[in-house]
């Protein structure tokens, strides 16, 4: 694990004095119920990335830390095990390796756990360090939850695509990733959680994930693996790349063909990061074979969701799979997977022969309880 540290916090909640009693701001009440919780002795573990002390020093009886690494590096060896983040951002390349562990930020936007590789860089040992190795979190473990934070690449994405096709500097594979969900994750939930990127933001690749309003930013295949996730009330942005005619697309599915799910996108609403991003510009999504594999069949499936316009008509669009052995390109076509609509609302809401809208009698197969198989993620008990 490679750990790094900023030690910069911020710190957020304000009292105002009224006839000389202390009153709280009622949008603020929820931050501040976070930052102060009753029973410090529920946490295993405090990260403050303004800590002076001693890594592990017990404050108010809990260990306290300058890094979220250093915490999970000491977390003990069984059981589940919560770990409260302090506002900060908290330069950090993280695994969780550890079953059950629960991370709590103090507010979504005040904690922001952020790296900055990408696919072409180099590794350690030679080579580069590839989509896979690129991410800021990797959750190879079950039953991992977290809640009120956000998972950030930083990789300059935009600053690098304007650079000369020369420019020795310039990243050819600029895929940077900021959560995975690998190996042996299953039941990994996320409530209010922001995860931002640009190409392969979210990789969902194992198991089951359950995302609860939540937003998901970024702009080519932001979402893209062979796991099960469920997007329930959630914000999926599409980032600008400044193109009239492409900004990129949603979801990259590689759901293999003996699962009856993927991704589901329920009751959630496609933005667009900035008004000014060209309409008709971003597809919901496009099929991924890696390594051209067949069994690679993915789902994605939006019901009930709002769509702003750049959300185009054409719905999806061929990913290339490789080259055949005289040497021409090979596709595949969004028509040969599970791609499908639902009541999508709003102005990219466009009903065409490309854009395949689910029946009443299959819609309901296509439900948060069908999809997670069994399993009841905490924000639904």
């Amino acid at each position: 694990m490679t750990l790094l540290h900023e030690t910069k916090a911020k710190r957020t909640g304000r009292l105002s004095v009224a006839r000389g009693a202390v009153t709280v701001r009622p949008a603020l009440l929820p931050a501040l119920l976070v930052a102060a919780p009753a029973g410090a002795q529920r946490w295993a573990a405090v990260v403050d990335a303004g800590h002076a002390g001693q890594d592990g020093a017990r404050i108010g009886g809990t260990p306290t830390y300058r890094t979220l690494g250093a915490a999970l590096a000491r977390l003990p060896a069984s059981g589940p095990a919560s770990v409260y983040l302090r506002d900060g951002r908290y330069r950090e390349k993280l695994v969780v390796r550890r079953p059950r562990v629960t991370l709590v930020g103090q507010s979504r936007d005040g904690v922001v756990l952020t790296w900055g590789d990408a696919s072409g860089m180099p590794r350690n040992g030679g080579g580069t360090l590839g989509t896979f190795g690129s991410y800021t979190l990797r959750v190879a473990a079950p039953d991992f939850r977290a809640e009120h934070l956000t998972i950030e690449n930083a990789f300059d994405y935009l600053a690098n695509a304007r650079k000369a096709s020369d420019d020795p500097t310039k990243l050819q594979a600029a895929q940077a990733v900021a959560l995975a969900l690998d190996s042996a994750s299953d039941r990994a939930s996320f409530e209010d959680v922001r995860v931002t990127g640009h190409q392969d933001t979210l990789y969902p690749n194992a198991g089951r994930a359950y995302f609860h309003r939540c937003e998901i930013a970024g702009s080519v295949d932001f979402i893209f693996g062979a796991g099960v996730a469920v997007f329930d009330d959630c914000d999926i942005v599409s980032r600008d790349r400044g193109s009239p005619t492409n900004n990129g697309y949603v979801a990259a599915p590689s759901t293999p063909l003996r699962n009856a799910y993927g991704f589901l996108f329920v009751k959630s609403r496609l933005k667009k990061e900035a008004s000014s991003m060209a309409p008709n510009s971003v597809v919901l999504g496009r099929p991924w074979h890696p390594g051209g594999d067949p069994q690679a069949v993915g789902s994605a499936v939006f019901v009930d969701c709002w769509m702003d316009d750049h959300v185009g008509a054409k719905g999806w669009d061929r990913m290339r799979t490789g080259t055949d052995s005289a040497g021409n390109a090979v596709w595949a076509e969004p028509g040969a997977s599970r791609f499908y609509e639902y009541h999508s609302t709003g102005p990219g809401a466009v009903v065409g022969p490309r854009r395949l809208q689910l029946t009443d009698a299959d819609a309901a197969r296509y439900t948060v309880e069908r999809v997670l198989d069994g399993w009841t993620p905490p924000a639904r008990r």
